[in-house]
């Protein structure tokens, strides 16, 4: 596992302490490297998606329905197709980052020498969820902003503009830092 972390520059504790502070959200404290899409409420989904559900009646239909949702909200985003090509659930989050779109997929896929597009389950093995994560921190200059500590900017580059669990990540990158010593 210590290889991806090279690879991608992931050698000094800023970097591993964001790093590790970031999957460690992600992937709901390591216990999760596929996305759970399983929402229980329409009021949720509005407050998770309100761009992509205009109210609750819109939202309803896709309660407890993932595979639904996933092709919902992810269709024409991240180099995924329309609503109907099913890359929404092909592509959803996966890994100890939520890799999540085909576009991120491919581009792992071209950086890594791995079969990631192809099959895209590749990314919820181990081995695999390490490598993407690495990958993706580095591809989106999360090393350069961990070096100068900019939490929120590597939340929003890993999480984009919804900053969900901000101040999780936040903290979980001190303690981090301090088990690291840094």
């Amino acid at each position: 596992m210590a290889e991806p972390l090279g690879r991608f520059g992931l050698h000094n504790p800023r970097r591993l302490a964001g790093f590790l502070a970031q999957c460690h959200v992600e992937s709901a404290g390591f216990t999760a490297l596929e996305e759970n899409l399983m929402y229980l409420s329409a009021a949720r989904l509005r407050r998770i998606w309100p761009s992509r559900f205009a109210d609750e009646g819109a939202a309803s239909p896709f309660v407890r329905n993932p595979r639904r949702l996933a092709n919902r909200v992810y269709a024409n985003r991240n180099g995924n197709g329309p609503e109907a090509s099913g890359d929404g659930w092909r592509y959803r989050g996966r890994g100890l980052k939520q890799l999540t779109g085909r576009a991120n997929y491919l581009d792992a896929a071209a950086a890594t020498g791995r079969p990631y597009a192809e099959n895209p389950a590749l990314v919820q093995e181990p081995a695999d969820a390490m490598l993407t994560a690495a990958w993706f921190w580095q591809a989106k200059g999360c090393n350069d902003l961990a070096d100068v500590w900019a939490i929120d900017s590597i939340t929003r580059r890993v999480n984009g503009p919804a900053m969900l669990e901000a101040a999780q990540r936040r903290r979980r990158s001190a303690q981090a830092l301090g088990a690291l010593g840094g």
